[in-house]
């Protein structure tokens, strides 16, 4: 059965294998709802195996790419809730970033604006993120007075941006422009805003185009090596490397050079 999320939009073009979610709450610059993030987690878990689905494609509508959790729809509700439903709420939130990162399809942001709070997250856990110019990003949680350390961030920033810059980010919680984003290496790439579209789906198309089984070896192994020494590492990758070479992408890459032509990975 086709996905059919209600509370953002979900599109899959067939033809080149890229899934399209938009956050489309533009009055509220995508703010989350209980909701919101429910859909999201069961989407990103359904798209590790949906057929067709090659690369995801993760924006959103209007100014802003997510601006977090919605100061009426969440925050307020949770003052109402006791620790285990507190616990349940976190855990839940927690949950969508590791669906996203154990997703097997590569995850493209394209952050069309403001990323703020749990967008923030968000966006890092994306594996590649292309920036409008108008894509600020702060990780606001110690200005709400809560952890600078929520859904994983005080695990993804630090590999992304190094340690010192991670802990200035999650300390302060200020926002930083595009730019220095891009410095510092959040953000993969940066252009004017009305390049955005095209820009990050031709990210997403390459990547479609690419060596679906390579690639999600890639992504698994980036992720597991963060908790591994280098020797650890090294076996695991000799082993996966003599796997790939097995598949059949390997010979399609050679017999494409050989031929001159685009590969046609499976």
């Amino acid at each position: 059965m086709p996905l059919d999320p209600k509370s953002f939009q979900y599109d899959l073009d067939t033809a080149t294998g890229v899934a399209t979610i938009t956050l489309d709450r533009p009055e509220r610059l995508n703010a989350l709802t209980f909701e919101v993030y429910r859909e999201l987690r069961e989407t990103f878990l359904a798209l590790d195996t949906e057929p067709g689905v090659r690369t995801i494609l993760l924006t959103g509508a209007g100014k802003a790419f997510c601006s977090g959790g919605d100061v009426e729809d969440i925050i307020g509700a949770l003052f109402e809730r006791d620790y285990r439903g507190l616990l349940e709420f976190t855990r839940d939130t927690g949950a969508l970033i590791l669906a996203m990162l154990r997703c097997r399809r590569p995850i493209v942001g394209a952050l069309n604006g403001t990323v703020a709070g749990a967008g923030a997250v968000i966006a890092s856990a994306c594996d590649v993120r292309i920036a409008a110019e108008e894509a600020k990003i702060a990780f606001l949680f110690t200005k709400v007075g809560l952890s600078g350390a929520d859904m994983g961030a005080s695990w993804l920033l630090p590999k992304i941006v190094g340690m010192g810059r991670a802990m200035e980010l999650l300390m302060t919680g200020d926002f930083i422009d595009a730019q220095e984003a891009w410095r510092i290496g959040l953000y993969n790439r940066v252009v004017a805003g009305g390049q955005l579209a095209a820009e990050a789906r031709g990210w997403a198309e390459r990547l479609a185009r690419g060596p679906a089984f390579g690639l999600e070896i890639t992504k698994k192994l980036v992720l597991r090596e963060a908790a591994m020494d280098m020797e650890s590492a090294l076996a695991a990758e000799v082993e996966i490397q003599a796997a790939c070479m097995e598949h059949s992408d390997f010979r399609e890459a050679y017999e494409a050079f050989s031929e001159k032509r685009r590969p046609n990975f499976a």
